[in-house]
């Protein structure tokens, strides 16, 4: 599997005219060598592949990477620059979305043709394998477990702090390697804040509760967002609620491999707008996941390109009224040729 993933690079390669591309992201450093320090620069030629590490992952490095040299770095991205210039690299690709302003200069000499790389190796990772999306599955079994665990102690007079440091204990002790991205847990007003952080705020009967958690399995991450009513809420807030739901069945009904990125976001934005809250759904419908818990595709009213068979996508439409309240529900689905396999299995509709 690796050399295949390899082969693809390398196709990249050819096709750019390029000697060499460099990888910084961890995902990627995983994806095409299996080494799962997180720091590193993996460097792909015609003929050969590299693994640049220092000290602190050498000896990790040599027990995961596959298909790779593993190479100690002593003097930081310099040493790779000499490296470069040792082999006659001219044309290099760089994952520009991975590689920061100081690691460039570091990289940079005026003998090297560099060319930013993103779309390209973005769609390396967009198509999920088997393996893939069995662990991505495994993922959401252990996080929907531990959001289990936590309905179960949640009632007025807890701080939102406390229930987020229960729920990212209950995804841990259910089994997840890290956490993919800080929980989510707001109340009341808080939960128009579309990524807000728990606070010290007490949660009171009559309020939305906003979840949005995951876990990781096997490098890879799941991502769900579940709106709950703690008791009665108000009438605007359950029609909120009901608008959100009824707009995210839209893009599900219409998802399939071959409709654009914009068509879902369409699907989903159009009966928000027409409800008069349009002005209240500020990003986008979905997003991919993966190794990374927002990968490409970008579901949004700009975006380009296809859905393609073996993608898994968000889908989570929301409204967000400031000082009031706000709706997100979000699912985990994978394309298929004509439809969708959600892959989250909560329930929507939660009162506690």
């Amino acid at each position: 599997m690796a050399n295949e993933k390899i082969e693809r690079v390398r196709q990249i390669l050819q096709g750019k005219g390029l000697d060499v591309i460099l990888f910084f992201s961890s995902e990627n450093l995983l994806y095409l060598s299996g080494y799962t320090g997180g720091e590193g620069i993996l460097g792909i030629a015609e003929d050969e592949v590299w693994l640049f590490v220092d000290f602190r992952y050498f000896e990790i490095a040599q027990e995961e990477a596959r298909d790779c040299e593993v190479r100690l770095l002593k003097k930081g991205l310099k040493e790779v620059r000499e490296f470069l210039r040792e082999r006659n690299f001219k044309k290099i690709g760089l994952e520009a979305k991975a590689i920061t302003l100081f690691e460039f200069e570091q990289l940079h000499d005026p003998a090297f043709d560099f060319m930013p790389l993103s779309k390209e190796l973005e769609a390396l990772r967009v198509k999920k394998t088997p393996e893939e999306i069995r662990l991505i599955k495994k993922a959401v079994e252990v996080a929907e477990n531990a959001f289990k665990e936590i309905l179960k102690v949640v009632k007025p007079g807890i701080r939102e702090i406390e229930i987020a440091i229960e729920l990212e204990y209950q995804i841990k002790r259910k089994g997840s390697e890290s956490l993919p991205f800080q929980v989510i847990v707001l109340s009341g007003e808080r939960t128009s804040l579309p990524h807000g952080v728990p606070s010290e705020k007490v949660i009171k009967e009559g309020e939305l509760l906003l979840f949005d958690f995951g876990a990781r399995i096997g490098g890879y991450a799941s991502d769900e967002t579940r709106t709950v009513f703690l008791g009665e809420v108000e009438p605007e807030l359950k029609r909120i609620y009901e608008i959100v739901r009824k707009a995210q069945q839209n893009a599900l009904k219409v998802i399939k491999a071959g409709l654009s990125f914009k068509e879902v976001d369409e699907a989903a934005r159009k009966l928000i707008e027409d409800a008069g809250y349009g002005n209240f759904f500020g990003h986008g419908t979905g997003h991919g996941v993966g190794l990374a818990v927002h990968e490409y595709p970008s579901l949004s009213p700009d975006s380009e390109g296809e859905l393609e068979e073996g993608m898994v996508i968000t889908v989570e439409p929301g409204i967000y009224l400031p000082q009031k309240g706000g709706v997100r529900i979000e699912d985990l689905i994978l394309v298929k040729k004509d439809g969708v396999e959600i892959l989250t299995k909560l329930d929507h509709h939660i009162q506690i």
